[in-house]
């Protein structure tokens, strides 16, 4: 539990400021987009995709996981408009559904290089 600050001094600017972004960034949503991508096996589709479209069996054959496994997680990552799919034929073939993810994960990755995680 954290300790109460000692000495009480308020920064009210400070604070309408904090509250102001926290209030606007909608942290619940923010919560299960991070959630969703936090899987390993995800972020590994996640990271698949980044590069070229690939159907499940694609998918199966990278992860080394069967084509359930695989079928499971894409559910998930379509639940979050993660990935989309196109059908063709009787296979569906997967890419990503939001561009601007692929920043994020670099971010995370350029971030990891310079601070390695225990």
């Amino acid at each position: 539990m954290a300790e109460p600050c000692k000495t009480i001094v308020i920064h009210p600017q400070q604070i309408k400021i904090a509250r102001k972004r926290i209030d606007e960034s909608n942290p619940n949503q923010l919560t299960k987009f991070f959630k969703i991508i936090s899987g390993e096996t995800r972020i590994k589709i996640l990271l698949a995709l980044f590069e070229t479209e690939l159907c499940v069996c694609d998918l199966s054959d990278i992860l080394g996981l069967s084509p359930s496994a695989v079928s499971h997680q894409l559910k998930e990552l379509r639940e979050g408009n993660f990935v989309k799919y196109r059908r063709n034929g009787k296979e569906n073939y997967y890419s990503l559904e939001i561009e601007h993810l692929e920043p994020i994960i670099t971010n995370a990755l350029e971030h990891l290089k310079e601070h390695p995680t225990a």
